[in-house]
Parts: C-alpha cells; structure tokens; sequence
C-alpha cells in the first residue's frame, strides 16, 4: 500500500495512510446526493453511513436507539426487586467501583432514589487496602445493616463476596466480562455474562444501571406512578460512558451526545464544581469528558479517599460540591507528578525488554496502584503493544493492562488466574487488572506473552497514522468544524476526522507550558491557522517544528475550535508532521 502524501515514516517513525479510493468514490457520491461538506461526507463514508441514512446519524434520537431493558438477562428481576425495597423503605447501600464509572453508576442511583425521598448508603472500597470489587468483611458489614446491596461497576466475579452478604439481597449491575459460574447474587445484570448474546457488550456500568432506571420507570408506570426524570440523568451516562472508553457506537453515541446537552444547562452541582475548578469555557464535549473531568472524578479513587468521586457526583449541596471539587483537582494534580515518574522508570525498562514481542511489561516496588492503569495506557501508546504496569508491595504485586485493537486481554487476564498464576484478576477487552506473587511475576508474563502472540499481538507493528483526507489552511472555518461535530461525539472506535495539510510553512512555533507546542501555519498565500501539540517537546515533534530552519511540512491532526476572550476560532490539534522535501 502506497503511504499518504509519501510519508513513510513521521517525525513519529509512522507511516501515513490515507482512504482507499473506494471510499473517495463514496464520499464524492455522498457529497453530491446530501449536499454535505466533503470532508464530512468522507467521515459517514468511514462510519458505513449510506446517503439515505445520513440525517438520521447526524441527529441520533435516543428513543430509536435505546434497547429494551429486558432484553438482559436478569433485569426485569433486578428491577422488580429495587422497587420492592423502595415501597417497603428498606435499608439499600450501594457498592461502588472507585472508578468514574463506579461513581457515576452510584450517582445516578442515588439520584434517582433522593427523587422518592430515600438516601442510600454509598461504599467505595480503598483502592490499596480492599482492591477491586466487593470483599467478604465489607458486604458481611452492609449486609448486618442493610437489606439490599446493589453492586455497582464490579462483583460479576464476586462469589465470596456475595456469599458474605447474609441476610441481604444482592444485586449486580456490572459490565466486566463474566465467568462460567456466577455468584449467588438475587439478580445479575451484565451483558457480558457468557450466557448474553454480546448485542449490548458496548454498554458501561452506568449504562446498564441507567438501563435497569428506565425499567424501573417502566413498571412503576405500569402501575400508575410516575417515575423520575431520566433524561436529566444522561449527563452521568455520558460521562461515564466516555471516560471508561465505551465505543461510541449505537445506543452510547445517543447517550452522549443528549447527556452532554444536559451538561450544558448546568444544573448538576458536581459537575459544575468540576467544570468550573477544570477552567472549562467552553460547550462540554467528549474532549472535556475525556481529559478534563474524567481524570478528576477518578484522582479520588487513585491517590486520595475512594468515595470522593462519587460523593462530588451525588451531593445537591453546591458548596459541598465546589470544596469536593477543589480537593479532586489537588489530588489530580499530585497524580500527575506520581504518574510522570512511574511513567519514565517504565518506559527505561521496556527499552531493556523484546519490544517487538506480543506484551510489554514492566513492574516495581512501590510504584502507587493507583497510576499503573494510566502508564499502562502510556506504555501501549508508546509501542502499540498490550502493556502491564504492576506495583509490588512486598511479595504481593497490584497491576494494571491496556490492549490494542482486536486483542481481548481480559479474557487472556481471566485465563491466567484460572491457571494459578495470578492470584486474582479480570476486566474486559481493552483493560483489565491483577494481583500476582512476585515468585510468578516472570512466568505470568511468559505466558500471558503467549497468549496474546496466539491473537496476533505481536504482528500490530508501529502504529499507522489514518488519514481521512487533504485540506488547505483557507478551507478550515469555524462553520466546517461545526458541521463536522455533527457526525461526534467522537471518541473509543469513532475517531474524529484526521487531515493532513501538504507543504505549509511554519509561521510561529514556540514550546508553551511544561512540554506542549504551539504553532502557527500557513499555505504561503496568505492562509494560516493556528496549532497545539500536547506533549510534543516531550519527543521529537517539538524540537523538529522549532528548529525548522525554513523547510516545508506536511502536518496532520484533528481539527476542533478554540475560544479565547470570547472569540471563536479554528485549530488543529497537532499530532505528526514530516518535512515535505524528505517525500
């Protein structure tokens, strides 16, 4: 396949490639029959959307895309059962993940149950000293003082746990990826049991808890009561649905797209506590959720007290909600730090490792639990690999994976702790945690090194850069970008539109902040537009554009808007570039 422009390797080391003529032809053909922009008819054409389909896509409506609840297994029961707790006003706990999922899951709940004047006790376990999901001494504690517990973002794998909880009624609302057996739960709701037929595998936590809300609803109408406002909970879903890398897909892009317009009115104190402490000026868009609000509500969970998170998503009391805020941006910001050391320890010991193999890995004493997810996530970026980050704490090692593509590295994860070679561990596709012995951190690699050279891991190689078209600095509006965001959110499995702009001249380029580049660009008559690159003068990015002695470049990137003193202007988030005389 002939590279893109000619660039066959970055300033990145990556080879470009553009759309197949195939897809050129269809979105030409597209363009003409709709009347849309070509570059957005080029998106629909990449997402399978036909001409006829277009203005559906464009305008997803959730009451066409929401599937039945009952359609999972279990949750007409779970949500027969909820209700009865609330008409005979027992004594309900949730059981949180610490994550945003987790407390996103909580809040919606406890939301919900505040609209029928009832509190809920909320538990999130400490990330350290309990680990993930539900443990025997907490669920036998809640059980004595409850009468049902739902579990939240966790307990599919839970049998112990669940067992524990005498006297209560448990049910689960999870989405990690289910084991042959389950536990002795009163209803388990999940469409990743083995016994689902994998249609709604897509949906997080807070999803199927929204799910099993709208179910609820659905039987208390039946019975001629009114139930709670759900579309005003969509601001949860969403944020949860993006921060959790759902696929924006199907029923998740509905839920996004509509949470983020409830978003917008600012009405829930959270998570306009966060906005505001995250300096967010702007329209929320799955960006913010992603990379603003996102690491914040889990900073809690990672390096502070577990239930902040959820508490800051759950209260209605607008000063609680600004000193919870202001204590999670603190914590993030320390997490950060923590992070960008573990971050470079491992990457010096991948360079000691195969990094061409099926698996990178690196593990150590003391690095936080809460950060090895994220470095993970780190070292896959870095070598389009699966990679495992673990932290020991004497012979006892807490880690964290992330995959690539097709690579289902929860199910290799729950494969090796059905061998004895982890103590425990489970996820889903695209990440997972563990525990192991440190006498079987070497072997434990090996073979999940194995495992995922069986799925074709290791013939991923570099990481191509996928270009959606050609465009000229003069052709970027503000109007072309907004037309473009009608086809988002964007974000896991629904990338936004990549261009590559040929042979500009680098007008302005100057490092800005810690390690971030800013750069000015234009087609040599009189076009130009401006550019930021996260993190470049952290490679070899940065110092190629600062020190660009007059060379022409190709760039490429993704475009979006930014808003400065109230004016609205466009920009490129700049992710490659190769001087245009080296093609």
């Amino acid at each position: 396949m002939t590279s893109f422009l000619d660039v066959d390797s970055s300033a990145l080391g990556r080879r470009w490639v553009g759309p197949d003529p195939e897809n050129d032809r269809l979105a030409e053909a597209l363009a003409q029959d709709t009347g849309l922009p070509a570059p957005l008819a080029r998106v629909l054409v990449r997402r399978g959307v036909s001409a006829a389909a277009a203005e559906a896509f464009l305008d997803p409506k959730l009451k066409d895309l929401l599937p039945d609840p009952r359609t999972l297994i279990d949750m007409e029961k779970a949500a027969t059962r909820f209700l009865a707790a609330i008409n005979a006003r027992e004594r309900i706990a949730i059981f949180a993940d610490y994550d945003v999922d987790g407390g996103t899951s909580a809040a919606l709940l406890v939301w919900w149950l505040r609209e029928k004047g009832l509190t809920a006790t909320v538990y999130v376990p400490d990330r350290i000293d309990e680990g993930y999901g539900p443990n025997e001494e907490a669920m036998a504690r809640l059980a004595a003082d409850h009468d049902l517990i739902i579990c939240v973002d966790c307990g599919t794998l839970s049998h112990g746990p669940v067992s524990a909880a005498k006297g209560a009624d448990v049910i689960i609302l999870d989405h990690h990826l289910g084991g042959e057996t389950l536990p002795d739960a009163h209803a388990v709701v999940n469409p990743n049991r083995q016994d689902e037929s994998g249609d709604l595998a897509h949906l997080c936590a807070a999803a199927v808890v929204f799910l099993m809300l709208v179910e609820a609803n659905r039987q208390l109408r039946d019975a001629g009561v009114k139930g709670p406002d759900l579309m005003a909970l969509l601001d949860l879903v969403a944020l949860a649905t993006v921060a959790d890398v759902a696929p924006l897909v199907g029923v998740n892009r509905a839920f996004v797209r509509q949470g983020l317009r409830i978003m917008a009115q600012r009405e829930r104190p959270g998570i306009v506590a966060l906005s505001d402490v995250a300096r967010m000026d702007t329209t929320p868009s799955s960006y913010h959720l992603g990379f603003l609000l996102g690491p914040r509500v889990n900073a809690g969970g990672r390096i502070g007290k577990a239930d902040l998170g959820a508490r800051l998503l759950s209260t209605d009391n607008m000063q609680e909600a600004k000193d919870l805020a202001e204590m999670l941006d603190s914590l993030n910001g320390e997490r950060r730090d923590i992070e960008n050391a573990v971050r470079d320890a491992a990457l010096d010991q991948i360079e000691t490792r195969d990094k061409n193999g099926a698996l990178v890995w690196a593990a150590q004493d003391g690095w936080h639990p809460g950060v090895v997810g994220i470095v993970a996530s780190r070292l896959k970026e870095a070598t389009n690999r699966p990679a495992i980050v673990i932290g020991f704490d004497g012979d006892i090692g807490k880690g964290s994976g992330r995959s690539i593509g097709k690579i289902d590295l929860g199910a290799s994860i729950q494969r090796l702790a059905a061998e004895g070679l982890l103590i425990k561990g489970g996820g889903h596709k695209m990440a997972a945690g563990l525990t192991v012995a440190r006498d079987k951190l070497e072997p434990a690699m090996a073979r999940l090194e194995e495992l995922l050279d069986k799925q074709g891991a290791t013939l991923a190689g570099p990481s191509d850069l996928k270009i959606d078209g050609i465009l000229m600095p003069g052709a970027v509006t503000v109007e072309l970008i907004e037309q473009l965001e009608k086809a988002g959110p964007y974000g896991a499995q629904a990338p936004a539109p990549r261009f590559a702009f040929p042979d500009c001249q680098i007008l302005f380029a100057k490092k800005v902040g810690a390690n971030h580049l800013k750069v000015t660009f234009g087609d040599g008559l009189g076009a130009r537009i401006d550019a930021i690159s996260f993190g470049a003068m952290d490679g070899p990015l940065g110092s190629m554009l600062t020190e660009h002695g007059g060379r022409r470049f190709h760039l490429a990137g993704r475009l979006d808007i930014n808003v400065w003193q109230g004016k609205r202007s466009p920009q490129l988030r700049l992710e490659d570039a190769q001087p245009a005389n080296a093609t």
